[in-house]
Formats: structure tokens, sequence, C-alpha cells
């Protein structure tokens, strides 16, 4: 089975008839984090439980040091996968209100802990939801606890330190899914200093889908990443972004076009920062 996968709203309409699947609603806004909490008491996919960026998909921040979402802890995310009844063969499908960066997270974090297989993305999110008639629920889900087990895959990591060491070596393939203004340092709206990591290829990850909002078609994404990959190995690839959010979209891109996983700088720009004896670039 597939790691990365897609799931359309009239396959998920169809798969709720049947029961046995959990759906998280992981929809945020980085300038107003109460809005994903709303946006789910407003209404959200029948049986879907809240899954918040900064509570649930993040552990704790601490000035100076983490990025602004560093991981939680592996045993907490356990806990809380089971709290959603999750258990190892459970079917889980993820949504935000579109793009997928946050529903991506979320996967990644299923992937990280070993859940790999029956893990989706509702392709479009919410608006293709929404797009399709189908309808919402104020109905808080039903309550059943899972048995899941995670054991953190720390293959799939890359800290700043080893990072900081690979810079400049032929193998690297370092993609920012910042947008291109963030990644050249033209502007920066969140972080205290703009520029990216030397050597680094800007990937947007908003490049990932097509004008529906939807996925690219993987042979697509497979020319695109292709490109920067420049004929070097997948396996080397090491993906960042401001914070370690979209930079996952770019994994699960990546994995919808065939390649192997890659390394996730869950730190991101927001981390490499903190320490002004990193080095900084600008420009393309």
């Amino acid at each position: 089975m597939p790691l990365a996968q897609l799931i359309s709203p009239q396959q998920l309409a169809e798969r709720r008839e049947c029961g046995a699947l959990v759906i998280l609603d992981c929809r945020f806004a980085l300038e107003d984090p109460d809005y994903g909490h709303c946006s789910y008491a407003e209404g959200h996919i029948e049986g879907a439980h809240y899954a918040d960026l900064d509570r649930h998909l993040s552990g704790p921040v601490t000035k100076g040091v983490t990025g602004r979402h560093p991981l939680p802890d592996a045993n907490t995310f356990a806990e809380q996968l089971r709290a959603w009844g999750i258990s190892a063969d459970t079917d889980v499908v993820l949504y935000d209100d579109g793009p997928g960066a946050y529903a991506a997270r979320a996967w990644w974090l299923l992937a990280w802990l070993g859940k790999r297989d029956g893990v989706f993305i509702l392709d479009g999110g919410l608006k293709a939801w929404h797009s399709a008639g189908f309808p919402l629920s104020l109905d808080a889900p039903v309550i059943a606890t899972g048995s899941f087990v995670g054991k953190p895959d720390n293959h799939l990591l890359l800290d700043a330190e080893h990072l900081q060491k690979r810079l400049g070596q032929p193998g690297l393939t370092l993609i920012d899914a910042r947008a291109p203004a963030r990644f050249r340092g033209e502007v920066e709206p969140i972080d205290p200093i703009a520029g990216h990591i030397p050597g680094a290829q800007c990937a947007a990850f908003n490049e990932n889908l097509g004008s529906d909002g939807r996925f690219l078609p993987a042979e697509h994404l497979k020319q695109r990443f292709a490109a920067q990959l420049q004929g070097r190995s997948p396996e080397d690839l090491v993906a960042y972004c401001g914070s370690g959010v979209t930079a996952c979209h770019n994994l699960f891109a990546l994995s919808l076009a065939g390649y192997p996983l890659g390394k996730l700088y869950a730190g991101s720009w927001s981390e490499w920062i903190t320490d002004p004896a990193r080095a900084i670039a600008t420009g393309d």
C-alpha cells in the first residue's frame, strides 16, 4: 500500500457509511490560533475529531531554542491517537480547509510513529467537500479508545547540528516549502530574520496543487521534484519550511510521486535562526 494516499469527497462519503474510520479535522491558521477550533465548532465532517496544530500536533515551544512548532512528545501523541480511537489497523482520514498543509503534518506524525497504512488526506480538503455538496455536522464525535502503540522512527529526522555538517555536500538536496518571497528574504511576516538556509532550493508547497486546490497528478509531481533532485538520491533529500509544517506537504507530495520518504528538519527556519552562528542566505 502506498505511503501517501488521497481520498476524494465522494469516496469519503461512501466510506463513512461503513464505519471503522477515524476522521481528524486539522484546520488551523497561523495568524489566528483559535480559528481551527472555532471553525470546527461551527461545523465539521460528521464524526471528525479536532486535531489542533498547537495542542496536539506540536510540542511545547522553548523560546530561543526550538522552532515555532516542535514535534510533540512521541508517547503523548500516541496517547492522543488512542484517545481519538486509532489502533494499528484503523483507517484514518485527515483534512483541513483545502491546501492540505496541516493535514500533511498529521500524516507525517503518523508515519513517524509507524502508522503508515490506511492513512488518507482528503484531496482538496473541506473546500472540495463543500463543492461536492456534502453537509457538515455539529454533533460531537463518538468516543472510542484505540490501542495504537507508536514507536518514533528518528531516521526520518535531521536536526540542526547534523544538517549544518551536511551543508555543501554534493549529495544533499535541501528544499524549502515557503513562498519564494520569504525564501529570498524579501519579506518575512512571521519570523524575526529573513532568508533561507544556504544551499536550499525553493519548493513552495502550494505548487504541489492544481488550480482546483487538489494535488497534481503523480507524474507531474515526479517531474517537479526530479528538477529539484537533479539526479541526486531522493533518500538524501531534506525538507524544511518555517516551522516544520508545510515541509510535510512536500514530503507527502514526494511520496505521491513515488519517491521514498525524505527527511524532515522539524525545527526548520524558526529554529535555525535561534543560533546566530548558523549561516543564512538571501536571494535565489
